[in-house]
């Protein structure tokens, strides 16, 4: 004998038949959006004050000298150890076979640390590094606040 379906277990069989098509239909219609171009308007003027906007910047507190105070970026650490007087005499060594590197001494107790230069990228750190290996061994890039080099802003 056959097994009757009946009317209470079809009818609920019948509504999610027909929400899943309803569903499957509206991803379907929201997947169908077509993707538009985007198109930039800009004055003319634009390029020229994007290359000058060092200059336009007012927000940024800017040193005595001109430039601004501080940024990120790298320096090269030369030295590392508890003695003051050693910390001292490899800054003294760098500053003498390179003049142009400012070095800096950083204290974190019981380490002096000594490190060179204000780079903004890493590969002019890497550069840098490579030279300073003849005279120090021992280098490593760390990645922290720098005082850039004064920037030249010519008024074209």
């Amino acid at each position: 004998m056959k097994k009757a379906v009946f009317d209470s277990k079809a009818k609920p069989a019948l509504i999610k038949f027909c929400f899943l098509f309803v569903l499957l239909l509206g991803v379907k219609s929201s997947f169908a959006q077509t993707r538009g171009k985007v198109q930039v308007v800009a004055p003319p003027l634009f390029d020229s004050l994007l290359a000058r906007r060092g200059a336009l910047v007012t927000g940024k507190k800017q040193s005595s000298t001109g430039g601004y105070t501080s940024s990120y970026g790298y320096r090269i650490q030369i030295f590392s150890g508890s003695k003051r007087t050693a910390a001292y005499n490899a800054q003294a060594k760098c500053n003498r076979e390179f003049p142009d590197i400012r070095t800096y001494i950083v204290y974190r107790e019981p380490n002096f640390k000594v490190r060179a230069g204000d780079f903004r990228t890493r590969i002019e750190a890497e550069r840098m590094r490579e030279q300073l290996k003849a005279y120090f061994p021992i280098t490593f890039l760390v990645s922290e606040k720098i005082n850039p080099p004064k920037t030249v802003i010519s008024n074209d």
